[in-house]
C-alpha cells in the first residue's frame, strides 16, 4: 500500500521529514522559516550546513541533517543533467532515507521541495516520491508496517495535468501500477504461477472498466495454441493465457500490447546452470508491465483503445516437456522448430501475437524479458527497442524518454531473418549461432504480426529486476520496468 499523496503550496504543519535537492548550483527550494529556524539554532542555513558535513550533488546521494524543531532535513544530490528522470530519482533516494528515519514500528511523514515548477516535473517528482516508498515486503509471519504514511510535494505551480487531472491523483495511479508489477515479479514461483498470476489479475481488474478473458490448458489446446501448451507442458501448473480489453467512448486508435509471462524459467531440457535460474520468477515481467499499464491506461480514463495479452505458463524439465528438434505449431497454423527449449519466452509470444491479430489493432507492442543477448548489448540498465520501422520505435523512445525510463533502439538487420530458416518447418525458434541473438528473436516475432501493422518489441531483460540496492526510482527485485512508458505511448495514441 502506497503512502497518501498530496501537493501544496507551503510546508505542512506538524512533523516532518523535508528532502531537498542539491544541485550544481546549490541547495534548492528550502523553505525560508526552515533556513531561519537553521541559522537560529546552528548558526547556519541549511546550504551552509549540508556543505560543512559532506551533502554531494551526485545524483542520489543523500545526506540527514540535525533536526529543528519538528523538521529534520535529507539532502539529496541532483546530479548534473536536471531533468524529469533525474528529479524522480532524486525523489525516490530522498524519500527512501527519510522512511529509515522512521523509529521502530513508527512512521515519518515527509515533504518534498525539489523546486519543481512544470507540470511534468511535478508528476515526475510526486511518483518518484511514491516510488521511494516501496519495498517488497518478503513472505513473513510477521507485518512488515509501512515507514512512510503522507508524502506532501511542495509546488507552486499548477496541480492539474493539461486533460485537467489532479497531479497528484494521477501520480497515485502511476506509481500503484508501477508497484503492482513490481509485487507481482517479487513474489516467489511457488506462490505465483500461470492459474494464480491469472488470479491475481482478475482480482485487479474487479470492478473497473476492463474486461477479463481467461483460456486454460483444455481451452488453449482445443484452440490451436501450441506455443503455450509446449512450454507449460513439463509443468504441473498448466499455461493460461489472460486478455484484456479496455474500450472507451471515443477512442480512435487501437494499442495491442503482448507480454511474457514465464512465471519460472529452469531452461526447460536445456537446463540452466543453477546460478543462472535462482533469479527467474522474474522472467514474467513483461507480462506484469503489460497489465498493470492496462489498468493504469483504464483508471486514467485514456481514450485509446487497448487489448493486452500475457501468456502465461512455468518452463519445466519433466517426461512431458517438449524437446530441442520438436516442431510445434502456434496459434493461426505457422509451424516453429524448437532450437532450444531455453528460448520459450518466444513461443508463447508468438501464440499471443498471432492471436492479436483478429483484434485488428493499429499498433502491437510486446514486452519480455526475452534475451541475455540484449544485456550482453546494453548492459542491465537499458531496454531495447526493435520496431517494424524507425517511426513506430521512435514513439516508443518518446514515451520513454518522457517517462524518465532507459530504452535504446536496436535494429532487425534483412540478413537476420535467413538465420531462422528451417529444414523441416515454416522456421526456427533460434538463430545457428549466437551472434545479435536479440536480433535474430526480434526477428521471430515479427513473422507473428500481420505485415502492414507497425509493431514495437522491447526487451526488457535487463533492467526488469535488480539484485542489487535500490536506486532512485528503482527498487531491488522488480523495478516495474516499460510500464510508465507504455502508459505515456497510450496517451500519446488518445491524441
Amino acid at each position: 500500500m502506497l503512502p497518501q499523496l498530496a501537493l501544496s503550496k507551503t510546508l505542512p504543519r506538524g512533523a516532518v521529514v523535508l528532502v531537498v535537492g542539491l544541485g550544481a548550483d546549490g541547495v534548492r527550494e528550502v523553505p525560508a522559516a526552515v533556513d531561519r529556524a537553521y541559522v537560529k539554532r546552528f548558526g547556519s542555513d541549511v546550504a551552509t550546513l549540508a556543505a560543512s558535513v559532506g551533502a554531494d550533488a551526485k545524483a542520489g546521494h543523500t545526506q540527514t541533517l540535525p533536526g529543528v524543531d519538528d523538521v529534520r532535513v535529507v539532502v539529496v544530490g541532483l546530479g548534473e543533467a536536471v531533468g524529469v528522470a533525474a528529479l524522480r530519482d532524486a525523489a525516490a533516494s530522498g524519500v527512501r532515507q527519510a522512511a529509515a528515519l522512521a523509529q521502530g514500528k513508527g512512521t515519518v511523514s515527509v515533504a518534498v521541495s525539489l523546486g519543481t515548477t512544470s507540470v511534468e516535473e511535478a508528476l515526475a517528482v510526486s511518483a518518484g516520491a511514491l516510488l521511494g516508498t516501496y519495498a517488497y515486503a518478503g513472505v513473513s509471519s510477521e507485518t512488515t508496517a509501512a515507514k512512510v504514511d503522507k508524502v506532501t510535494v511542495v509546488h507552486e505551480g499548477s496541480a492539474r495535468t493539461e486533460d485537467g487531472d489532479y497531479v497528484a491523483d494521477v501520480a497515485t495511479v502511476l506509481a500503484t501500477a508501477v508497484a503492482t508489477a513490481r509485487e507481482w515479479v517479487n513474489v516467489p514461483a511457488n506462490l505465483l504461477y500461470p492459474a494464480s498470476f491469472a488470479e491475481e489479475v482478475q482480482s485487479l481488474v474487479k470492478g473497473t472498466r476492463l474486461t477479463c478473458e481467461v483460456l486454460d490448458e483444455t481451452e488453449l489446446a482445443a484452440q490451436g495454441y501450441g506455443g503455450l501448451m509446449a512450454v507449460g507442458g513439463g509443468s504441473a501448473r498448466p499455461p493460461r493465457l489472460v486478455r484484456l480489453t479496455y474500450r472507451p467512448r471515443g477512442a480512435k486508435t487501437h494499442l495491442a500490447l503482448v507480454g511474457k509471462g514465464i512465471t519460472f524459467d529452469t531452461g526447460g531440457l536445456n537446463l540452466k546452470p543453477a546460478d543462472g535460474m535462482y533469479t527467474m520468477k522474474c522472467d514474467m515481467a513483461g507480462a506484469a508491465a503489460v497489465l498493470a499499464a492496462t489498468w493504469a491506461i483504464a483508471r486514467l480514463g485514456l481514450k485509446v483503445k487497448v487489448t493486452a495479452y500475457a501468456a502465461m505458463a512455468e518452463n519445466m524439465p519433466s517426461g512431458s516437456a517438449y524437446r530441442p528438434s520438436d516442431v510445434l505449431t502456434i496459434f493461426g497454423g505457422t509451424t516453429v522448430e524448437n532450437a532450444n527449449s531455453d528460448a520459450e519466452g518466444r513461443l508463447v509470444m508468438a501464440d499471443a501475437l498471432a492471436r492479436s491479430n483478429a483484434d485488428s489493432p493499429d499498433l502491437v507492442v510486446d514486452v519480455a524479458t526475452l534475451t541475455g543477448a540484449a544485456i550482453v548489448a546494453l548492459g542491465d540498465r537499458t531496454a531495447g527497442v526493435m520496431a517494424t520501422d524507425d517511426p513506430t520505435a521512435q514513439r516508443v523512445l518518446d514515451a520513454a524518454k518522457l517517462s524518465g525510463e532507459p530504452f535504446w533502439q536496436l535494429p532487425i538487420p534483412a540478413e537476420t531473418r535467413a538465420k531462422l530458416d528451417s529444414s523441416v518447418a515454416d522456421l526456427r525458434s533460434s538463430g545457428t549461432d549466437r551472434a545479435g541473438g536479440a536480433l535474430a528473436a526480434a526477428a521471430f516475432l515479427r513473422e507473428f504480426v500481420d505485415a502492414g501493422t507497425p509493431w514495437a518489441h522491447l526487451d526488457i531483460a535487463g533492467p526488469a529486476f535488480r539484485t542489487g540496492g535500490p536506486e532512485g526510482a528503482f527498487s531491488t527485485g522488480g523495478t516495474g520496468v516499460a510500464v510508465t512508458t507504455l502508459v505515456e505511448l497510450a496517451r500519446s495514441l488518445a491524441g
